[in-house]
């Protein structure tokens, strides 16, 4: 028999059941030649998902990116059947694997795209993709996920972890950042209409660009996910292993808590320099299927992040799990965690304030946090809110 919680979100599910299908295409773009131009196609993670459901919702588009080099699935469960238009650079030397090395040269690409003949474009931007060229008579529509980082707050954090901070390479480093920062704000303003996918988000927006912009949460597919009750001895934390996601804070804080399990999921450059941070106590595991990272991310006691991020995708299919989550109180985290409802945040990035937070969280916060209550907060971040909200925004802006 279902609890009535339980009972309220299966009424909640059917409710958004019923609901997507009255979602259409805007009455208003019919007859409108309509492009979606995303940054570059290589992976299926946050920022394509938004692609993907962008380019689902309005279907009747012509897509295009700098560079694709996808799996054949990964291809088709965004772009469908439809040809995806890429620039020069998709042919360079070494692109396939490389292709970031031309970075200097991706404002280039991004203004070759011909997209003369669309009245509508949107674009999916977290570098340089709302660059593109853009006619007196055409509407553009930019999602931002973030303005580029590694060329306005956190430059030095970048230069800092790649080892380009200094000598001959780091002048000419912050030489190409300062000209970027010239070009990335000029461009800024060729944009009709910005949507953020986060507060925090369109704060960076309107700080490093000038502009206002529409806060509409990534769609996260919450139905995907099952509510679990029953939680196992551990805790888990989940992301790529690069400088600014602040694993290794977690992973030195457990560290520094042996009695506690820790499971790190997640590869990136900075994966080896990570281990060695971590005790006995802790794993790390990489390249899971749906169903094992499904099993890890339901079963854990608290999922832990210490990073600033955008947004955060992850932290919500934690909530849709019915995981309560431990985290940073800044970025995206403080938008999606009711602190005391939800999850605890925490507000110092230190190995400190996270063995803080998770020891309040086991005396006092874990046995009244309820995995349903939990859930239901996840719902915010559905694929069907995502939908009422971009749509009602296009046709406001094309009207």
């Amino acid at each position: 028999m279902l609890t009535p919680v339980a009972m309220r979100v299966e009424v909640v599910e059917q409710t958004v059941v019923r609901k997507a299908a009255s979602i259409s295409l805007p009455e208003v773009l019919k007859g409108r030649r309509i492009a979606v131009v995303h940054e570059w196609l290589s992976t299926n993670a946050g920022s394509e998902s938004v692609t993907k459901q962008i380019i689902k919702l309005i279907n009747s588009v012509d897509v295009f990116a700098t560079v694709e080099f996808m799996s054949e699935a990964d291809r088709k469960s965004i772009a469908g059947n439809r040809k995806i238009n890429t620039s020069f650079i998709q042919s360079l030397p070494l692109a396939r694997r490389h292709f970031r090395y031309y970075l200097p040269i991706f404002p280039l690409a991004v203004l070759s795209h011909d997209l003369k003949k669309y009245d509508v474009l949107v674009s999916s931007s977290h570098a340089f993709a709302h660059g593109i060229r853009k006619k007196k008579n055409q509407l553009h529509i930019c999602y931002c996920h973030t303005p580029m980082r590694y060329i306005w707050d956190m430059q030095d954090v970048y230069l800092d972890s790649h080892g380009i901070n200094s000598g001959p390479i780091g002048w000419a480093s912050k030489l190409l950042t300062t000209m970027f920062r010239y070009w990335d704000s000029k461009v800024s303003k060729n944009v009709d209409y910005y949507i953020a996918n986060s507060s925090f988000t369109a704060q960076r927006i309107r700080k490093f660009y000038g502009r206002k912009a529409e806060v509409i949460f990534p769609p996260v597919n919450v139905e995907r996910f099952q509510v679990e009750e029953e939680k196992e001895e551990f805790y888990v934390t989940v992301s790529r292993l690069v400088c600014y996601k602040k694993v290794g804070l977690v992973v030195q804080a457990f560290s520094k808590m042996p009695n506690k399990k820790l499971l790190v999921i997640g590869d990136g450059n900075e994966k080896e320099k990570i281990q060695q941070l971590a005790g006995d106590n802790i794993s790390f595991l990489s390249h899971l299927d749906f169903d094992q990272f499904h099993y890890y991310m339901r079963k854990a006691k608290a999922f832990v992040f210490a990073g600033k991020e955008d947004f955060g995708i992850t932290l919500v299919e934690a909530q849709a799990c019915g995981t309560p989550l431990i985290a940073y109180h800044k970025g995206g985290a403080a938008e999606i965690v009711k602190h005391g409802e939800t999850g605890l945040l925490f507000k110092k990035q230190s190995t400190e304030a996270i063995i803080d937070s998770v020891e309040e969280f086991e005396s006092q916060y874990e046995p009244q946090f309820s995995a349903w209550q939990i859930r239901e907060n996840a719902e915010r971040f559905s694929t069907e809110e995502f939908n009422k909200r971009f749509s009602s925004f296009i046709k406001k802006c094309v009207s």
